[in-house]
């Protein structure tokens, strides 16, 4: 994919920044809704994905942004793409085993992003699913010194979330939290008990109840972000 690079200036709000190119000041769109204020930081070197779709309102949308010697993917959406490919390539053993896999799932007033099960053909030749699992994938871009964590900001959607992984667990489900690392500095995972505490405590609730809690990594490149298969270590007490 090729991209442009540009120098970040400012964030007017959550959905663009200016970006110069080439001498000129661009509008792109930002595809996160976190505060990301540690990354967007004025003169950071940025890579866009330019767009040839006439009806957008911004050429670009800001894809990476180099953080202390690094690449960091801010596209929070992708997190979700990357770990559904890893589950069906078998790179996350511990989601591994499922036949059947399905983008987003809606359960009650809440939309869950990866639902997987297996699929059994019964003695009429008809096909049921069982062993169903649950799957809601958080992308942090957030690392303090090799910590990293989210959110960056307080998240009422993010808290919801684990309630209704909760609620699931409680009903028999298998449900999963999935926090992908989008920042190669981090190797280590805890909440961000500052910044949101409500989601940080409803996190060890989750964990308290069996709600599963996974971190991973993934490697950037503007070739392309692939996951690394190596589980990462979590530590959700509070400092």
């Amino acid at each position: 994919m090729d991209y442009v690079k540009g120098i970040f200036k400012k964030r007017p709000n959550r959905f663009i920044a200016e970006v110069e190119v080439d001498g000129n000041i661009e509008i792109a769109h930002v595809p996160n809704t976190g505060r990301c204020k540690e990354l967007l930081v004025e003169d950071a070197t940025v890579w866009l994905k330019p767009s040839d779709n006439p009806n957008r309102k911004t050429k670009f949308s800001l894809h990476f942004v180099e953080n202390r010697g690094h690449l960091v993917s801010i596209y929070s959406q992708e997190a979700n793409s990357i770990v559904y490919d890893a589950i069906i390539n078998g790179q996350i053993e511990e989601l591994s085993g499922y036949d059947y896999h399905q983008r987003e799932k809606t359960i009650d007033n809440s939309r869950i992003d990866i639902y997987l099960a297996n699929e059994v053909d019964d003695c009429c030749g008809m096909t049921f699913l069982e062993d169903p699992c649950f799957v809601e994938v958080k992308g942090v871009t957030l690392v303090v010194g090799k910590e990293a964590r989210f959110p960056d900001a307080p998240t009422e959607r993010g808290t919801k979330h684990l309630k209704e992984l909760i609620k699931l667990k409680k009903e028999g489900f298998r449900t999963v939290v999935f926090f992908l690392v989008q920042h190669p500095l981090g190797e280590s995972f805890r909440p961000n008990w500052e910044n949101d505490p409500l989601f940080s405590q409803t996190l060890n609730e989750a964990h308290e109840n069996g709600v599963e809690i996974l971190v991973y990594k993934c490697d950037n490149s503007l070739e392309g972000i692939r996951l690394i298969p190596q589980l990462m270590n979590f530590d959700l007490s509070q400092l």
